[in-house]
């Protein structure tokens, strides 16, 4: 089941004009006084690249895995409003109890990256490099992906990784199968690959637009199969974001998230995903200059939190992640007044079948990491 049938699946509204025309401190004020009328019973997780108007209110801050993690430890919460996007909420769901209800407050708030391998075109990829491979391919996918595509690689042995522990799972799924198909994200995979010692030439992409294998050369020489998709925000990091840096401010250090492109990588200081970005610059020193590579609203919060430090983004005419910015003040204070009167609003529910799969994905990654 993928987005749109899911949309269809679960309860899905659109906020009231109303809510757009209240002032921001009336807003605020009313998501403070229902945070506190609910107590325990809500729990609001927010992802590091949400807007601040919707960080201040959150309960627990950071990368998708980590916040579905923490709500399915509050056991007290009954309601959960994921502010992040559908994936996230979904992973959510899968891992909290029967009692729990996740809230997405706008469900137009999706990932271009999970949307970019669906079930149908995965379906097709698998068969057809099952003809071409037989049983030698092990799946992966990156948190980042859908509860259908979760389902599909805990139903063919595989697991899922996070950007923290992709070498880890990658390491564990060379010891499985002989080659690995790597979801959605094909610079995660590809970086990861390469750290490992694995050459460029022995790589292939899978587009799933054409059903096609992209490789030029021996097909027994490929050991990883990449999905071609990719993060719109890590991407328009470039080449040239790094020679500008290099050339205007030499004694800048540079660290982007392993979502961008290899070329961008490999020419970086640095590398890792959001926790570590965060760690490293709340371990600089005091005068240190950085350009980062990864979303804007985290960067700027990362310049705000340190001003000891000189802190831009490496390229700087970056926008934040479109469909995370979808969660907004509104729309949050919106889900949260349905709460106050009743109602559940945007509710993600992931059916049993998909759910028992991808939950089997997901802890073959905890167990191994």
């Amino acid at each position: 089941m993928e987005l749109l049938d899911i949309l269809e699946h679960e309860k899905r509204e659109m906020m009231p004009e109303c809510y757009k025309n209240l002032s921001i401190e009336e807003m605020e004020q009313r998501v403070w006084e229902i945070k506190q009328k609910f107590g325990s019973k809500l729990y609001i997780p927010g992802h590091h690249y949400q807007k601040d108007e919707v960080v201040q209110f959150s309960d627990v801050t950071g990368d998708s895995l980590q916040l579905a993690q923490a709500a399915a430890l509050n056991k007290e919460a009954e309601y959960i409003v994921f502010c992040g996007v559908h994936f996230m909420a979904e992973t959510a769901d899968m891992l909290t109890s029967e009692h729990q209800k996740v809230i997405l407050p706008d469900m137009r708030a999706g990932c271009s990256m999970a949307d970019m391998a669906d079930i149908e075109q995965t379906d097709r990829a698998w068969e057809k490099l099952q003809n071409i491979f037989g049983d030698t391919i092990l799946p992966l996918t990156y948190v980042n992906s859908t509860a259908a595509i979760k389902a599909f690689v805990g139903k063919n042995g595989g697991a899922t990784v996070t950007s923290s522990n992709a070498k880890k799972m990658l390491e564990w799924a060379f010891k499985q199968k002989e080659r690995i198909l790597f979801l959605p994200d094909q610079h995660l995979g590809r970086n990861t690959a390469f750290e490992l010692g694995i050459p460029l030439n022995r790589m292939a992409i899978w587009n799933p637009i054409t059903n096609e294998l992209e490789y030029n050369g021996n097909e027994e020489d490929i050991i990883v199969i990449l999905w071609k998709g990719h993060c719109s925000v890590h991407e328009n990091f470039t080449v040239k974001n790094i020679e500008h840096i290099r050339q205007t401010e030499p004694d800048m250090k540079i660290i982007v998230h392993p979502e961008c492109s290899r070329e961008v990588v490999e020419l970086s200081d640095y590398a890792g995903s959001t926790k570590y970005i965060i760690d490293m610059i709340e371990a600089a020193k005091k005068g240190t200059k950085w350009a980062i590579g990864t979303e804007m609203n985290l960067v700027n919060r990362l310049i705000q939190t340190h001003k000891d430090k000189r802190i831009v983004s490496l390229n700087p005419f970056m926008c934040p992640c479109l469909t995370m910015n979808r969660i907004d003040l509104p729309h949050l204070l919106w889900t949260l007044e349905g709460l106050e009167n009743g109602e559940i609003i945007n509710q993600i529910t992931v059916p049993e079948n998909i759910t028992k799969d991808a939950v089997l994905a997901l802890d073959r990654m905890l167990v191994n990491v």
